[in-house]
């Protein structure tokens, strides 16, 4: 059963590769994956939020979730699974951005992505801006595949652990601002 899903999984990245890649897309895809290398453009994002009054909650609670996926995926899961890269495994599949990182699953990228907008969809004050961070970590987790550097599985995965990191710091965040979890609250003094 697991070997006909990670066949099902390399035979994606395959028909992506045959059927979906084109220089237009390429040329979007690539430099947008980049873009999330490091979390690098949901930290940028976030830590702008941070600096506005109105987005300051879902710039730190996304900071945080980010944190949290960080922990779990990039210290604990990846080390402990070590599942190799597509493109070590998969026959005749090509990549378009090289990693340093050997591990493959879960996806570090869609983590982050995940993480940050699942936030920024309970917590920013507009909804265009609600809409545009679910579109942003999807297309982040497309373009991890598109560029043929993770599964659908690692993908799948990393934006599973991400929605639940991001649920994490929301819900700390609510258990906190309820009082429930304010150490410093007058009446227990």
């Amino acid at each position: 059963m697991l070997d006909a899903l990670l066949q099902l999984d390399g035979n994606v990245l395959l028909w992506i590769q045959e059927y979906v890649r084109n220089d237009f897309l390429s040329g979007l895809a690539a430099p947008y994956t980049m873009l999330g290398d490091a979390g690098f453009l949901w930290i940028v994002l976030s830590l702008l939020m941070v600096c506005f009054r109105r987005t300051r909650k879902a710039g730190v609670l996304a900071l945080c979730a980010m944190a949290l996926g960080l922990v779990a995926v990039n210290l604990t899961i990846k080390p402990l699974v070590d599942r190799p890269r597509p493109w070590l495994v998969v026959e005749g599949l090509t990549h378009i951005v090289e990693e340093d990182d050997p591990h493959s699953f879960p996806s570090g990228h869609t983590c982050a992505a995940f993480a940050a907008g699942m936030i920024w969809l309970r917590a920013l004050p507009w909804r265009w801006g609600r809409i545009a961070a679910v579109v942003l970590a999807v297309c982040m987790g497309l373009s991890r595949l598109y560029v043929g550097v993770h599964y659908p599985s690692d993908v799948m995965a990393g934006a599973i652990i991400g929605a639940l990191c991001a649920w994490a710091a929301w819900r700390v965040y609510q258990i906190y601002h309820s009082g429930k979890l304010n150490l410093l609250n007058k009446k227990e003094r």
